[in-house]
């Protein structure tokens, strides 16, 4: 909300400067976010006096000038036509900043001429738009005038951000209220007396609502005026919008813009001449539902489609407004209007906000009234929009002409005083708080209780004891709530995250710490991409762009994406992860918390003697290890399969298993997948699904497990056997690992070989195992008959022979 400060002291009788004004506005809650001084370019700028205008004698198209102005005679260089003698107009001196252009004025010579200063354009000064001669001003103004006082320019400029709640100071008047009320200056009331009207009514208003919907605009008002005279606004309301960051259009336009920012009211006239029979009883504005597939061409040039759940302002050939949101532009008022009908309005906030998010209006009206305004302040703004049109475009008007019930939302709450020390520390008496609220406009009535309290009808939000103390401390002052410690008993538990988050941040770190970088991606993905992984188990109704229209089915999509995108840009080598959402069915709930990751290009050696070489299934399973173990998972119970989905590559690629239950998948992707997103670099990853992760049994007591001691030297043995071709790694590596579960503590395969001096269709796996016992050194005597236990198993698990 922008206001200027001349605007603010035409609702407030106030001595007040401009800095405890601000800082006031702060203090009640309504936060000054800016303050700005347009006038402040134009300091150096004043009028001076042409006392002469000749030819220049090097330049047929240059006069020169001289200029009388406040710091003494000058002679400037001027190639204006309208320059002439006589000629008052804004004079720039040597050294000052040109606002349109940025230069800064230095003397220079022009055709062999010394030109000391400038006379100005109203574009040069940011003033207006006309540029093909300097400013002339009417009259004769007393040289050395400011330009900010002569020009009209309308300043400073205070921008308050306001908080959703506070409807009533979308309005000047209702923030020089607020202001009053704490005591800075007196409201200053407008003129809302009736406008005696002339003749019959001469406008036809009828509601056409189903009856259920007859809340939709439960009450307006409309008048006639005729013999208006519409053309530009003066002067000072136009500076006043233009402070504001609104273009003037015309004096009747001007007016219902001026309204919504002093008086927080919108408004809006129609040109009567386009308004089909405004005067005939079957005629005349008419107030309903929007009819499915109508179209409204609207004043900011753009024609929407409604429906029957938006409000309407129309007559019988269909509509010409959205009500609480936009006029139409064939009804709009023009240089020709002669007659006007003005309206004025309650509609409801409900369905103004979701018609304008619908169509995506969001105008000045919209947000006024889907905040919720002032009932009782239709009619008084009815006779202050008329006396203003009157005052300044002519006319008569008609008698008002009313449809509907004034809405009645004063709310009454049983306030008890002693609850303003209980919330906030601070006491106050019985004599403030009532100074307090009825300086804010509040009715109050002693009770049993305290006070039966009841809002005013331009406070809405007040629906609670806490909102009247919340009233109270703003006047009071939130600088003077005394700061208390918190007690130690009430402080936030240490304890702040779940096991799943806990988890989730865990994993997290993990694959951060081994070279990944966290990516984010939207949930959606094309439907064309999503069909490569299995298809999308929902699509939007309204999608971002059709490009979006798919709930993910996996991160992996987003991911290769966003890989296809770097490699464009010639990184060709990476590791990126998400963690986040996948979608596994169309209702909500249907979505499993999920990690992804992808390698893609060389994996260099971490060593200088180690070669660069392309990431492999390796490195994408050793990867999903990790992240498991991050997540306490009991990897070295798991089990690898080749089931792993279709987008991998079916001989590189796998899942880990523990017992039926899937921890990750794993692999080289598919190279068709690969190829749809134009990578043609070596390409990995893997998936976890981290909500379908077990959660580890709940320990008696707390806090983590003593370390325990294993001061006793282990012992390595390695062995090589003999397995056929088919045998994997893993079915040896888990039946060794079977074999003594109290000595034995790892096994690590170490070696693959198949070749010479082994026989067809055999291969070699080796192994190396560690034995070691916390309480004692092992001796020969205990290893040997380990050894023969890993022997046997190894035999009978997969038909394995000792390589001798």
């Amino acid at each position: 909300m922008k206001f200027t400060l001349p605007w603010l002291k035409e609702h407030l009788q106030t001595d007040a400067d401009l800095e405890t004004i601000t800082e006031k506005l702060t203090s009640l809650g309504l936060e000054v976010e800016d303050v700005a001084d347009p006038g402040e370019a134009l300091r150096a700028f004043s009028v001076a006096y042409v006392e002469e205008a000749v030819q220049h004698p090097n330049a047929e198209r240059l006069r020169l000038c001289t200029v009388k102005s406040i710091h003494g005679t000058h002679q400037v260089v001027c190639g204006a036509p309208n320059a002439r003698t006589g000629l008052y107009g804004i004079f720039a001196p040597t050294g000052s900043t040109i606002p349109y252009s940025g230069d800064v004025l230095k003397k220079a010579k022009i055709r062999g001429v010394e030109s000391q200063g400038m006379l100005c354009s109203a574009r040069e000064l940011l003033v207006g738009d006309e540029h093909d001669g300097i400013i002339d001003l009417l009259g004769e103004p007393e040289i050395g005038t400011p330009a900010t006082k002569i020009l009209g320019i309308e300043g400073p400029v205070i921008e308050v951000g306001l908080t959703p709640d506070r409807a009533d100071c979308f309005g000047v008047h209702g923030i020089a209220r607020d202001l009053a009320a704490a005591g800075l200056g007196t409201l200053i009331e407008p003129d809302v007396s009736p406008v005696p009207g002339k003749g019959a009514p001469d406008l036809a208003i009828r509601f056409d609502f189903v009856p259920d919907m007859a809340a939709a605009c439960p009450y307006f008002i409309g008048r006639r005026i005729k013999g208006v005279r519409n053309g530009p606004s003066p002067a000072w309301l136009q500076q006043r919008l233009k402070a504001i960051g609104l273009r003037p259009i015309s004096a009747l336009v001007d007016i219902t813009n001026l309204a919504s920012f002093d008086m927080c009211r919108p408004l809006h006239v129609f040109d009567a001449a386009k308004v089909a029979g405004a005067g005939e009883a079957d005629g005349g504005l008419i107030l309903r539902m929007a009819h499915d597939g109508e179209q409204l061409e609207a004043l900011d040039g753009k024609t929407y489609e409604i429906d029957s759940s938006m409000t309407v302002i129309a007559d019988r050939n269909g509509p010409l407004a959205l009500g609480g949101i936009m006029g139409g532009e064939p009804s709009g008022c023009s240089d020709e209007t002669t007659d006007v009908i003005l309206e004025v309005a309650m509609f409801d906030p409900i369905r103004t906000a979701s018609t304008g998010r619908r169509l995506g209006i969001d105008s000045d009206a919209r947000t006024r009234f889907e905040r919720g305004l002032d009932p009782l302040a239709v009619e008084p703004l009815m006779e202050w929009a008329t006396r203003m049109i009157v005052d300044l475009c002519g006319g008569e008007p008609a008698p008002a002409v009313i449809v509907g019930t004034l809405p009645v939302n004063n709310v009454t709450v049983n306030f008890r005083p002693e609850r303003v020390k209980k919330l906030t520390g601070v006491a106050l008496d019985r004599q403030e708080i009532e100074q307090h609220l009825q300086a804010l406009g509040f009715k109050l009535v002693r009770n049993d209780a305290g006070y039966a309290v009841t809002a005013p009808s331009w406070r809405h939000d007040i629906s609670t004891e806490a909102c009247i103390v919340e009233e109270l401390i703003r006047l009071h002052g939130f600088d003077h709530v005394p700061p208390v410690a918190v007690r130690r008993n009430l402080a936030v538990s240490p304890v702040l995250l779940n096991f799943d988050q806990q988890r989730r941040f865990a994993m997290r770190r993990a694959a951060a710490e081994i070279g990944y970088h966290e990516a984010v991606t939207w949930s959606f993905m094309p439907e064309e991409q999503a069909e490569m992984f299995g298809g999308a188990p929902a699509t939007m109704q309204n999608p971002l762009n059709a490009e979006l229209a798919a709930m993910r089915p996996t991160l992996l999509a987003n991911l290769l994406t966003a890989v296809a995108r770097n490699i464009a840009r010639r990184f060709e080598r990476g590791a990126i992860f998400e963690l986040g959402p996948r979608y596994t069915g169309d209702q909500p709930g249907d979505q499993v918390w999920a990690l992804a990751g992808v390698r893609f290009g060389d994996v260099t050696g971490r060593h200088w003697t180690e070669p660069n070489r392309p990431v492999d299934a390796i490195d994408a399973k050793g990867d999903a290890v990790v992240l498991l173990e991050a997540a306490n998972v009991k990897v070295p119970a798991a089990t690898v399969s080749a089931d792993a989905p279709a987008w991998y590559h079916p001989g590189r690629s796998g899942c880990l298993r523990l017992g039926p239950n899937v921890l990750a998948s794993f692999g080289e992707i598919h190279p068709r997948v690969a190829k749809a997103f134009d990578i043609d670099v070596p390409l990995i990853a893997f998936e976890i699904d981290v909500d379908r992760l077990s959660k580890p049994k709940a320990r008696a007591g707390r806090g983590r497990l003593p370390l325990e001691a294993w001061p006793y030297p282990a012992i390595d043995r390695d062995f090589a056997f003999i397995v056929d071709a088919d045998v994997t790694a893993e079915t040896l590596v888990r039946a060794v690992r079977g074999a003594d579960k109290k000595l034995l503590q790892s096994v690590e395969l170490f070696d693959v070989y198949a070749g010479k001096g082994i026989e067809d269709g055999k291969k070699s796996l080796a192994i190396s195992v560690r034995l070691q016992a916390k309480d004692r050194t092992l001796s020969d005597d205990e290893v040997e008959p380990v050894a023969q236990k890993i022997v046997a198993a190894a035999e009978k698990s997969c038909g394995a022979v000792l390589r001798g």
